[in-house]
């Protein structure tokens, strides 16, 4: 009898055991498709800023060393969206990106601050039509950090959670990085309004 009551207790365990990693692995999941989401719409950002710097460029034809500023923050941008694509999991990669996007951002914010000053610029249908689907954009990357970052705490809050973080801790599942902008700067929303 007492052999069956101790099978019994192991063979729960051992369930338990599959069923805590069977929630961790769904919810890494979950983590990794909420960062797609958002690298969809980096992605879509990433390819307005040339066009939108190009149609900026003669207008702007004394301001090159801003053009110049936008285009290496985007690459930088890029560069860390694909680092972090690789594992969204990896709290560097992901703060490196925030980081990144901070820079992008304050560039993007001395670029519009800029083109207020030239009136035709502003007038331009295409330059209109490229801030305002970069407008779009912004807020589609807003929403998709927000299921990100949520996604990210139901992940760490299980990962964390006794007794889960004995089977967390013992196969590799390491704490995801919420994906928060650092600096002040960045915080304030771009302006691409040229009404």
């Amino acid at each position: 009898m007492t052999g069956w009551i101790i099978l019994g207790v192991l063979a729960l365990i051992v369930i338990w055991g599959f069923m805590t990693y069977n929630a961790l692995i769904a919810l890494r999941n979950q983590v990794k498709n909420g960062f797609a989401q958002i690298d969809v719409q980096l992605q879509r950002r990433y390819d307005l800023i040339p066009n939108l710097v190009e149609t900026a460029k003669g207008y702007l034809k004394h301001e090159r060393e801003t053009l110049e500023a936008v285009i290496n923050a985007r690459n930088q941008a890029q560069a860390a969206a694909q680092r972090a694509e690789g594992d969204p999991t990896d709290g560097a990669a992901i703060r490196a990106l925030a980081g990144a996007e901070g820079m992008l951002g304050a560039a993007m914010g001395r670029f519009f601050a800029l083109a207020e000053a030239y009136p035709d610029l502003k007038a331009n249908q295409n330059m209109m039509q490229l801030t305002e689907e970069l407008a779009s954009t912004e807020n589609r990357i807003a929403f998709a950090r927000q299921a990100y970052n949520d996604a990210v705490m139901s992940y760490n809050n299980q990962r964390e959670s006794a007794p889960a973080n004995l089977i967390a801790n013992n196969f590799g599942f390491k704490e995801a990085q919420m994906l928060e902008i650092e600096s002040p700067e960045a915080r304030k929303a771009v302006k691409v309004d040229f009404s």
